[in-house]
Parts: structure tokens; sequence; C-alpha cells
């Protein structure tokens, strides 16, 4: 007994000396690793390449930047699209004058009141010739009797809004219907301008009336047509009737004042009988015209009014 213990004693005594010295060897590239550390060695094996990441490997982009022929190819490339740039702003402004539509919509409040005045009550207005500044008209802001945008495209705006209302309030809504009466209001309008513009041609009337001094004078009518809707609305078919009648009168005084002294003979300007088979013929135009102003806002506003 003595003797068997003596002796798995000294042999446990010489195995754990052995597995002391495995288990260094066991942890250092044991299982337990799932990746081999190869830094050390690539580090060793190149020790003068401190870089890494792509200042070691170098710009995917820049080897093309740095290259002569590309750098002319971007500078050409550039001057082609500043050079289409141009030619799409001289074509555009040719077809729509962006510069000369600033010039219709430079207004402020002082003129739009002034304005909408005169185009309810202009029979007691007395100078209405446009002012100019070194042979150019100055801006609306400083002149009511000058041409303006801003009117006749809030008053379009607001004619189709208070037509979807007095569509609503008569259970007739939809919004095709409301699409359907602002087209054909806006066809309307353009057909307007088209027929005056060849009416001018036809007569061969040297004006200074362009397009959109055109298209300014004839959206004058939707303030009209407006105070007329919204009186049906408010008070009645009769009070429809009266206002818009008023409000015809009243665009049709103002058409005949502006436009004579766009259309007719500096002699009919001023008052004197207008001779001779072309000024009678701007006269004609001008009366055209101007009835055609009470026609289009009744032909626009009677079915909104029940």
């Amino acid at each position: 007994m003595d003797y068997t213990a003596t002796q798995s004693g000294s042999r446990q005594r010489k195995l754990q000396p052995a597995m002391r010295l495995r288990n260094p060897s066991m942890d250092a590239s044991g299982g337990s690793q799932l990746f081999e550390d190869t830094s050390g060695a690539a580090a060793g094996s190149h020790p003068g390449n401190q870089r890494s990441g792509p200042q070691a490997a170098g710009f995917p982009g820049q080897s093309i930047l740095s290259d002569p022929m590309s750098n002319l190819a971007m500078a050409y490339g550039s001057s082609l699209a500043s050079q289409g740039r141009e030619m799409m702003d001289k074509n555009l402004d040719r077809f729509i004058p962006i510069s000369r539509l600033k010039y219709y919509f430079a207004v402020d409040t002082v003129y739009v009141g002034k304005k909408l005045g005169l185009l309810v009550f202009p029979y007691m207005h007395e100078n209405w010739e446009v002012c100019y500044q070194q042979d150019t008209p100055v801006a609306p802001r400083f002149d009511v009797n000058a041409p303006d945008l801003y009117i006749p495209a809030m008053g379009f705006i607001t004619y189709v809004l208070v037509a979807g209302l007095a569509l609503g309030t008569q259970n007739r809504f939809s919004p095709e219907l409301l699409g359907v009466q602002a087209s054909s209001a806006l066809v309307w309008l353009i057909m307007e301008v088209l027929a005056v513009l060849l009416s001018l041609y036809l007569v061969t009337v040297n004006t200074d009336l362009t397009t959109i001094d055109l298209l300014a004078f004839s959206g004058y009518k939707y303030v009209g047509m407006i105070i007329g809707v919204v009186a049906g609305l408010m008070f009645g078919r009769l009070a429809y009737y009266l206002s818009l009648l008023w409000c015809c009168v009243a665009i049709f005084v103002f058409m005949i004042r502006t436009l004579r002294l766009k259309l007719l003979s500096a002699a009919a300007a001023e008052g004197r009988l207008a001779t001779g088979t072309r000024n009678q013929l701007r006269m004609y135009l001008t009366m055209s015209i101007a009835a055609a102003q009470p026609v289009l806002m009744y032909w626009l506003t009677y079915h909104l009014v029940r």
C-alpha cells in the first residue's frame, strides 16, 4: 500500500511539469483563435512601408484627375455646358421675355388698390397716358395707367376659386367640372388675344401694344366677374345682374379710354374728329375690343349663379 502510493505520487510530480510546459503552447496556437494574426509577419517582411489603407494603395480617381487629357476633357465639357446655357437663355427670352415679365409684376399694395378702384370706377380719372422715363415706360407701381400682369393673374386664380365655391353651394362641385371651368376661361382669353392680334395685323396698325399688354388688358375683366359672382352668391341673382352690369360698363369705359391712346391716331387721342378710313377702322377695332369684354364676362359667369 505504501509502495503503491509512493509510486503514484512520484508519477503525478513528473506529469505536472509536462502539463505546465504544454499549456503555453496550447494557449498560443489553440483552436480557440479563428483567424491567424499576420500583422506581425507583414510588418516584419516590409519594414520600410508604414502606409496602410487608401494612402498605401492610392486613391482610384487620383490617376484620372492627374491625367492632363482628363483635365482637358473636363474643361471642354464645362465650356460646352456654359455655351448651351447661354443659347437656351437667348432662345427662351425670344419666346418668353423674362426681363419684360419682371416689369409687369413690379407692383405694390398702393398700385393694386388704385388699379382696382380704377377698374370699378373709371369715370373720374382724367389722365390716361402712360408715363415714360428715357423712352421707357415706368414700372406699374409708379404709374396707375401702366398695364400689369399681377391683377389679371390673381384675378384668374380667384375667379376659379369663386367658381368652385359657387358650384359647391349648388351641390354641383366636382374636380372635373372645376377643371373645365378654368380651362374654358383660359381658352377664351387666348382666343381673344389671338383675335386682337389678327385684327391689328389686318388693319395694319402701327402701335406699341405688345402681346403681353393685350393679355393684361384682357385679364382685367376677371375683377368684374368676381364681383358679380360674389354679389350673386351673397344677395341673390338680382344683385348679380346689377353688379355685373356696373362692372361691364366700367370695363367698357376703361378699355375705350386706355386703348384709344394706343390704337387711334394722335388727332383722335387729343379728342378731335378722326378722319380717314384707317382711323375709322382703328376706332371700330377699339370699340370691338371694349365691347367683347362684357360679353365674355356674362358668358363665363351666368351659369354660376342660380
